[in-house]
């Protein structure tokens, strides 16, 4: 009888002997594999990018701690699942581990409910995400499991990956061919696997031509809630800071090429035109692109944003402005509310002129016009040039 199984499924490692990454958790005397040597589980949170081995390492941990495994997917799975766990029976077994993938898209309410059952050890858990954890899951679940970081996996592990796969199907593979499939992978082992596996069934054929035949759309890890979200939009407002307009426009046509929302790109142009750029000119201009972007919108927008990220990448910089802001918000922030000079004061009534409201004020004074305790205090700094 014919296995029909995913070729994912029939390759997947039941030992760290054949687990390929993650030196770094299951290396010798590192953490996963000293909790899978000495039969230790805990509840924890696996934290990376697609197809780096997060449901693997679950399933290895729970053979070796000889428990019982439920997997669910947060995207469809909600309190009576939990429920059901919990409530069932296995003979035999103590632990009950469960592999919730998709963590972050379990919502606060659904976590609440989890919680307890972390807490008295009903459940063990196992979380897997590709978002940071820190901003996805409630701090009393976080706090009770350790978390580890995943990385994407390197071109020599997908290439071991690949060849164990395509050993599988029977299938050869020229180097050409393997070499475009590491590049096409990107870090994720899922990726190549299911491209070999579709590649095999449709074509009977590994060739170039073949697997690019089973690659739908370009494959882009980006999320727009996600911390690649937040990893591109940083890299882009500092490589503008640096005006590396060849970075700027790179990440930009990262963020365009992911669907990015243009309307956010153009916003945090109007907010670096202020933060950084010399010029008031900037802010007239990105103003300008966001109005175009919000009028015309993708895919011609894209020009527009092109045309004012190489404007404020190659202006001069100065962030004195922004840094003498701050600097009087913390004062405010750290001092309340101090008085007002009475000089300051506009005196609405005769008892307010008689306590000396208005008094002393000069329109074009250079005396210091702040509060007495932050007399004289300069917040502006005025860059030399």
């Amino acid at each position: 009888m014919i296995d029909t199984s995913p070729l994912a499924s029939l390759i997947r490692p039941e030992t760290l002997n054949d687990f390929v990454g993650q030196e770094h958790l299951v290396g010798a005397g590192k953490p996963l594999r000293l909790a899978i040597e000495n039969k230790q589980i805990f509840s924890m949170i696996f934290w990376g990018p697609p197809g780096v081995g997060k449901t693997t390492l679950a399933r290895i941990l729970t053979k070796a701690a000889e428990a019982e495994l439920y997997q669910l997917s947060a995207v469809s799975a909600g309190k009576d699942d939990i429920r059901k766990i919990v409530s069932s029976t296995v003979p035999g077994l103590i632990k009950k581990i469960l592999f919730l993938d998709e963590i972050h898209r379990f919502n606060k309410a659904q976590q609440d409910y989890l919680l307890p059952y972390v807490e008295t050890g009903a459940l063990i858990l196992i979380g897997a995400t590709t978002e940071n954890p820190s901003f996805e899951v409630i701090a009393p679940l976080l706090s009770r499991c350790r978390i580890f970081v995943l990385n994407e996996l390197k071109e020599a592990e997908i290439e071991k990956i690949i060849i164990r796969a395509v050993k599988k199907v029977g299938g050869k593979m020229n180097k050409e061919a393997k070499e475009w499939l590491i590049r096409v992978a990107n870090g994720d082992a899922r990726q190549a696997i299911t491209m070999i596996d579709n590649a095999s069934t449709l074509y009977a054929d590994l060739s170039i031509e073949s697997l690019k035949n089973t690659l739908q759309n370009s494959y882009l890890r980006f999320d727009k809630k996600g911390e690649e979200h937040y990893n591109t939009i940083s890299a882009f407002i500092k490589s503008m800071r640096a005006s590396n307009v060849d970075a700027a426009l790179y990440y930009l046509a990262r963020m365009v090429a992911a669907g990015e929302d243009p309307k956010f790109i153009a916003r945090r142009m109007v907010v670096f035109a202020s933060e950084d750029v010399a010029s008031p000119t900037a802010l007239v201009v990105a103003n300008a692109v966001f109005r175009a972007v919000e009028t015309i919108g993708y895919s011609e927008c894209q020009e527009n944003l092109a045309a004012g990220v190489v404007y404020l990448a190659k202006s001069s910089k100065d962030r004195s402005a922004y840094n003498a802001y701050m600097a009087a918000l913390t004062d405010v922030k750290e001092l309340g509310n101090l008085p007002i000079p009475l000089n300051l004061r506009n005196a609405e009534t005769k008892l307010m002129e008689e306590i000396g409201y208005g008094k002393g004020y000069e329109k074009y004074t250079k005396e210091s016009l702040l509060p007495e305790k932050l007399k004289n205090k300069k917040y502006f700094k005025e860059i030399k040039k």
